[in-house]
């Protein structure tokens, strides 16, 4: 059985998802604030990609980690490596809960999250499809040093591709 990681930052904890985090991502899934991620989705679906987003971890030896504010042990968000059918490549992906917004702590959790998989997971490139719309995960890419790779295949063709290097 894969270990799930456990990761930590100066304010954040990535962690395994909880049965307790499904609501909170159901409210998200369902909103028009999943545009970016081909939503909104019907409960069906997202709680597939919910369980998916577990279900990696045993299956491709990656997934995804609820970004918990370590004080105040507030559930902000999630980041993810992605891979299995669905994923041309591994995926380095992010999304926080609206009032999470503005704080630097997707940027803190992708950042600990490809560290984890370039040296951890030995995954030597990762890429964030990101829709060409969303100028707010294009920045975060960009702000983590990812430039754009316009070879990279993508599961959508319309997305972007943003090229994530080992050191």
């Amino acid at each position: 059985m894969i270990s799930i990681p456990t990761l930590t930052t100066s304010r954040l904890t990535l962690r395994p998802i909880q049965a307790a985090d499904w609501d909170a991502y159901h409210r998200l899934m369902t909103s028009d604030r999943s545009i970016f991620m081909g939503g909104p989705f019907d409960t069906t679906k997202a709680w597939g990609m919910f369980c998916a987003d577990h279900a990696q971890w045993s299956l491709f030896g990656c997934g995804a980690l609820m970004i918990q504010n370590t004080a105040s042990g507030e559930c902000l968000g999630q980041v993810a490596i992605n891979s299995g059918p669905l994923f041309p490549e591994f995926e380095l992906g992010w999304y926080l809960y609206p009032e999470a917004e503005g704080y630097g702590f997707a940027y803190e959790a992708a950042a600990a999250l490809r560290a984890w998989s370039l040296d951890a997971a030995h995954i030597t490139t990762l890429v964030s499809y990101i829709d060409a719309e969303n100028l707010r995960s294009i920045g975060l890419a960009k702000r983590l040093g990812a430039p754009l790779d316009r070879g990279a295949q993508r599961p959508d063709p319309s997305d972007l591709g943003y090229r994530h290097y080992g050191a």
